[in-house]
């Protein structure tokens, strides 16, 4: 009886192991790298070739790294469109218009509430339910998120449009 006892322990820890491993990354998936092809705006062809540039809070350069505003505000500075520096004041900037989730077109800004405040995150929308970002020091670089992961869809506030 106590082998049989031991072995079902055994087991039980293994699918335990399995099962915290699967739900840990199912948090953290993100969609595979997209390359920038002819088909996208410059401005988004050139976000995408930021991807992997490391997550440094306060940073906006692909030199240092870059934290969500400062990446937004450095892809849209080499466009000629000058930006605020924070996720706050580039959402509450009268040069940007509302757009309805159901119209996001490549390029327009996502902004998200992962703190409690409804402007904390923002991003830049590629196409296909997909935004590229630098969300966090733990995820540690820029990289492409979908809105249909459960994480960014429930966080999600607005998308304005420059």
């Amino acid at each position: 009886m106590n082998a049989y006892i031991a072995k079902n322990k055994h087991y039980f820890f293994i699918r335990w192991v399995l099962l915290s491993a699967i739900v840990l990354f199912a948090g953290c998936a993100s969609v595979p790298e997209i390359k920038p092809i002819a088909n996208y705006s410059p401005m988004v062809s050139y976000a995408l070739s930021l991807q992997g540039v490391p997550y440094r809070y306060g940073k906006s350069s692909p030199e240092e790294g870059f934290d969500c505003s400062g990446f937004v505000q450095h892809v849209y500075g080499r466009q000629g469109i000058a930006l605020p520096r924070t996720t706050q004041k580039i959402a509450q900037s009268a040069a940007l218009t509302q757009v309805p989730k159901n119209d996001l077109h490549p390029g327009d800004l996502l902004f998200f509430n992962t703190n409690g405040k409804p402007f904390s995150h923002v991003g830049i929308y590629v196409s296909n339910n997909n935004f590229i970002h630098a969300p966090s020091q733990r995820t540690g670089r820029v990289l492409v998120s979908s809105l249909k992961n459960r994480y960014w869809e429930n966080r999600f506030s607005c998308a304005r449009r420059p």
